[in-house]
């Protein structure tokens, strides 16, 4: 079983500059309280291939997870899919961003969760969870990314 969770908000800074800010993975824990520790390989401007590595802590368990970037258009899209073969996994996930009046952002993001052996039986609990928490999650990324990038 698999199936896609994902929100939407509207973040006031410039599409370039909110794009840069999610293109760098190492920015997650700022607006992902689940993300305990996040590096970049190679640790260079992130591109088509670069992989971030990860300790997150879910159901009070903590887990490794690799994302590889599977394509990167600046300024409007970002795709990831998860290497690691956790119970549940990120099959496909992004970003897709778009240009706004007066210089901000509308930000989608989604992430379809797969799992895999006894996670086929989890994967609907962690939907439930992603999809409740969306709202909250777009909510965090919009305050994140004005926060760490300063206004015009």
């Amino acid at each position: 079983m698999s199936g896609q969770f994902e929100a939407t908000v509207e973040v006031d800074r410039p599409v370039e500059e909110v794009f840069a800010y999610l293109a760098d993975g190492r920015n997650d824990p700022q607006f992902s309280p689940r993300v305990l520790k996040i590096e970049r390989i190679p640790d260079t401007l992130t591109a088509e291939g670069t992989v971030f590595r990860s300790t997150v802590k879910d159901a009070g368990m903590k887990t490794a997870r690799e994302f590889r970037i599977t394509a990167l258009e600046a300024p409007v899209k970002i795709r990831w899919a998860e290497v690691t073969k956790n119970s549940v996994t990120v099959r496909e996930g992004g970003y897709d961003l778009e240009s706004l009046a007066d210089g901000r952002t509308r930000v989608r993001i989604f992430n379809v969760l797969e799992g895999h052996g006894l996670g086929k039986l989890l994967v609907g609990l962690a939907l439930v969870a992603a999809r409740k928490d969306a709202d909250a999650f777009g909510s965090r990324i919009k305050a994140a990314a004005e926060a760490a990038i300063s206004p015009r």
